[in-house]
């Protein structure tokens, strides 16, 4: 039974994260066809991932008062409709006007898109602190890694090999597909979570009290110096993250002179090595221990940052974020399964969300950090080198960090 709901679950997470991968490139590229703008362009998954940062700490008092599945289902019939709204409006709005370099061609309809980006992005947050929280309940805790790295697979497998791909494809055929294919996979992810049965809701330890209950919270927290460290350290690499992430938008479109399907095929090799990462994940940590992979998955990222910038065209830029995205699914498996054994289930939400507005809430700064970078360099130097600069300023980054976070994880681990 319990395999069958972990198989459940899997499933269900596979084709939530096939919508998001669609909508990787869906977001993004709707946005480039508004405005030539790099910081209009970033306002849209800026808007995707704001409610990381407003509701991380909401949605984690929830997710320790209510049935986490009950809470997964209603997020997903969220994203479902938002989902269905945005296809109607961009339906309506054919054909679009040419972007302009400045400003947006159909401000209505951008706005319309950015509230629905609000609105998937808030169930995102309710929803994915729900199933991190709920896993724990489906298989035990000396299997966590490797339930996380199978997890992870799948969910990489739709969320960055076959979304992005599939999402350019459906693009190329007409631009309202891609946000009603989404729908239908939420639809059907609900299915999926409805049959599981079983306990999701943790035991009260009190009266109901949201001061109180944040205030455990807290004190957890700052008692597990590592588990903050990985916060802090997870936090700058996602702004990091972000920064380039975005700004491969335009790079790829101008400076490498690739369509839709290239920038979706780019995508879903970095899922190639994500993938390989979220199944080989166990068996390198329990050679290397979780000390060591974590720094040396860490010290990996300045070295992909900067070859992102170098890549000379598809091929090679594909291999580098394969690459990458090993490295990082590696580290995500070490961190995760980490926080999910020593928590208390009691505590889980409530700590994992104070851990994720530390770690996910740096995202949208990154995000129109990149934007901010682009608009300043090329006042001084051709749009060309403009586009490349995030790219360059986050390997900076992301060297300080791998030496900041070496010594921090060397000194945290150690102690545990």
């Amino acid at each position: 039974m319990a395999v069958s709901h972990f198989t459940r679950f899997v499933a269900a997470s596979g084709l939530t994260n096939l919508a998001d991968g669609v909508a990787t490139v869906a977001w993004a590229w709707l946005a480039s066809l508004l405005t030539r703008d790099p910081l209009l362009v970033a306002v849209v998954p800026v808007a995707l991932r704001l409610p990381w940062f407003v509701f991380a700490i909401p949605a984690g008092l929830v997710a320790d008062r209510v049935d986490r599945r009950r809470l997964i289902l209603g997020m997903d019939a969220l994203r479902a409709l938002a989902f269905l709204a945005a296809a109607a409006a961009l339906w309506a709005a054919l054909p679009l006007a040419p972007a302009p370099a400045k400003g947006v061609s159909d401000p209505g309809l951008f706005a319309l898109i950015l509230g629905a980006a609000l609105a998937v992005g808030l169930a995102e947050v309710f929803r994915d602190n729900a199933a991190q929280t709920m896993l724990p309940a489906l298989v035990p805790h000396d299997r966590l890694e490797r339930a996380n790295g199978r997890l992870w697979s799948v969910e990489l497998a739709g969320n960055a090999l076959i979304g992005p791909a599939l999402g350019a494809m459906l693009i190329a055929l007409a631009l309202p597909l891609p946000f009603l294919a989404n729908a239908a996979a939420y639809a059907l992810a609900i299915a999926l979570v409805a049959r599981l049965t079983g306990s999701f809701r943790p035991e009260p330890t009190g009266p109901r009290d949201w001061r109180r209950e944040l205030r455990e919270g807290f004190a957890f927290l700052a008692g597990a110096p590592l588990l903050r460290s990985l916060a802090f350290i997870t936090g700058f690499w996602n702004l990091l993250f972000q920064m380039v992430m975005i700004a491969l938008v335009l790079h790829v479109q101008e400076n490498l002179g690739l369509g839709a399907p290239a920038y979706g095929m780019i995508l879903a090799a970095g899922a190639v090595g994500g993938i390989a990462g979220g199944l080989c994940s166990e068996p390198i940590i329990a050679r290397l221990g979780p000390m060591r992979t974590a720094q040396v998955m860490l010290a990996c990222t300045a070295p992909s940052f900067l070859a992102i910038a170098l890549a000379p065209g598809a091929l090679t830029l594909a291999v580098v974020l394969a690459v990458f995205e090993f490295t990082g699914l590696v580290w995500n498996t070490v961190s995760v399964s980490y926080r999910q054994r020593m928590i208390p289930d009691r505590l889980l939400g409530r700590v994992n969300s104070l851990y994720r507005l530390l770690a996910w809430g740096m995202m949208p700064v990154g995000l129109i950090a990149s934007g901010l970078i682009v608009r300043a360099a090329g006042t001084v130097m051709p749009r060309e080198a403009a586009l490349a600069m995030p790219f360059l300023v986050a390997a900076l980054g992301a060297a300080a960090l791998g030496m900041i976070g070496w010594r921090a994880l060397g000194r945290g681990f150690g102690k545990g």
